[in-house]
């Protein structure tokens, strides 16, 4: 079992009070409390910090502490705006405390700083990538993660994603410059199962050990080998490495340059 050193990198050990608010987690259920994503579930209590990934705010910030965030693997920072107003905020790996942040078109391009899609650089690390203008960060937000913008044509950018996925975004969305922090999160072994259940994450049963009233793989005398020449998930739907699994026609395949490299033999250049 490993872990990270968190007293290297964190400057505070509790939140900031206004900032923060209970919440209920879902563990994989719906509004009718029935199991829509299997193996959430149970997991430590934990306070939500509310996190601006909107970029509304166009005044420049100073990092006032970096801090641990139970919800997301990354490091947070409450910034402190001239205003006198404070939001948390992703950091990246080189901002520590005491930084500038600034947002807008004017914005010099350096990491921690938020810019839109136009004004940054070709070959520039970004993370936090608004996929609808003023609809807030969604892309690269795990830690230690960054996207590359390779190119910009015709009113859109093309982002090659942590999945090795080349996608094209409007050029007027946001995005923060710089590597997701905590790039050592990677690294981390669970090491027991108790850990795991301490995450909100369920043990995972084998297809191939259940019954074959409950699974595709499942049945035979003793260990049996699937006896399909493709993986299926419980609902017989393609699975595991090397199938494609995206819809055919789902609505934003135009915006798709190429798509991701799946199985043993995918290449990350």
């Amino acid at each position: 079992m490993t872990g990270i050193d968190y007293r290297e990198f964190l400057t505070a050990s509790e939140p900031h009070k206004a900032l923060t608010r209970g919440t209920r987690r879902s563990v994989g259920r719906n509004n009718a409390g029935r199991i829509t994503v299997r193996h959430k579930g149970s997991g430590h209590k934990r306070l939500y910090r509310e996190i601006d990934f909107g970029y509304a705010k166009r005044v420049p910030a100073a990092v006032e502490t970096v801090e641990y965030d139970p919800n997301r693997s990354g490091f947070i920072g409450l910034l402190l705006y001239r205003d006198g107003e404070r939001r948390y905020a992703l950091l990246p790996q080189t901002v520590k405390v005491g930084s500038v942040i600034e947002t807008g078109e004017q914005a010099p391009a350096t990491p921690g700083n938020r810019l839109p899609l136009s004004k940054i650089p070709i070959g520039a690390f970004i993370y936090n990538v608004e996929v609808k203008p003023g609809n807030g960060g969604k892309l690269g937000r795990a830690a230690g993660t960054h996207i590359e913008l390779i190119a910009r044509d015709g009113g859109y950018a093309d982002l090659k994603m942590p999945s090795s996925e080349v996608r094209k975004v409007l050029e007027t969305c946001y995005a923060t410059l710089g590597e997701v922090s905590n790039p050592e999160n990677k690294l981390v072994h669970i090491g027991k199962a108790g850990r795991s259940r301490w995450l909100g994450i369920r043990p995972t049963v084998r297809g191939t050990a259940m019954n074959p009233v409950d699974h595709p793989h499942g049945g035979g005398e003793g260990r049996q080998g699937r006896g399909l020449r493709r993986a299926k998930s419980k609902w017989g739907r393609p699975t595991g490495k090397g199938q494609k699994t995206r819809t055919p026609k789902k609505y934003s395949n135009y915006l798709i340059v190429s798509r991701r490299k799946v199985g043993k033999k995918r290449k990350t250049e």
